[in-house]
């Protein structure tokens, strides 16, 4: 097969896989980032404690994470359907997407501000700071760690991405797995997976250089 006739395959799943892993990634970040506010302001000893709703995040963000992603996709098939309106494509493959880096980020931001000095909450405190000031203060504590949390989930996405390629969800994956595999074509499947690996260089790259600017320690 010409090599023209390979990107006229590849190609078009590139923005697809891209979709499947900025989309999910924001609407992650959207969703994770409350999520580990209130996993970490409840939790025991915390700055306003609450063991239930504690127990319901934190038991969330635990049966999510233990869900490998392709069983993840399988089993939310009926939420794609319901909210996208079909169970296949790039579109559907968004919500398990979402579903298997919401709570991936919702428990790196409550790692990170476990790790936070408490002499800074304790400063904070001190000063008269409201809870809601004092998670500011967390927020800007943690934004180099959390730039690079952020980079390892969009990472994750890639590999996620490609799984949901196995079950219809588009993307290099499923022309990886179509044409590599099924049809036994290994130029494209090759092609397919340098892209994969230039996608995560570049995002891995990304972060990296965003995490040295804002770094001041």
């Amino acid at each position: 097969m010409r090599f023209k006739e390979i990107m006229d395959i590849v190609l078009p799943a590139l923005p697809e896989t891209i979709i499947m892993i900025l989309v999910p990634a924001l609407i992650a970040l959207i969703i994770g980032l409350p999520w580990g506010i209130l996993s970490f302001v409840t939790r025991p000893k915390g700055l306003r404690e609450n063991k239930f709703i504690y127990t319901i995040t934190n038991g969330l963000i635990n049966i999510f994470r233990s869900m490998p992603a392709i069983i993840l996709i399988i089993v939310l098939a009926p939420l794609s359907r319901f909210i996208i309106g079909k169970a296949i494509g790039t579109e559907a493959a968004l919500v398990p997407l979402t579903f298997a880096a919401a709570p991936f980020i919702a428990r790196l931001y409550e790692g990170y501000f476990l790790e936070v000095d408490s002499g800074v909450i304790e400063a904070a405190k001190s000063m008269g700071a409201s809870n809601f000031d004092i998670v500011k203060v967390l927020l800007k504590e943690t934004v180099p760690a959390a730039i690079l949390g952020v980079t390892t989930t969009i990472i994750n996405l890639v590999g996620y991405s490609a799984m949901a390629g196995a079950l219809g969800g588009g993307g290099l994956g499923d022309i990886a797995i179509r044409y590599g595999y099924q049809r036994n074509q290994l130029d494209i499947l090759w092609i397919s997976v340098a892209l994969i690996v230039i996608i995560v260089q570049i995002v891995q790259f990304t972060g990296n250089t965003i995490y040295k600017k804002v770094n001041k320690k």
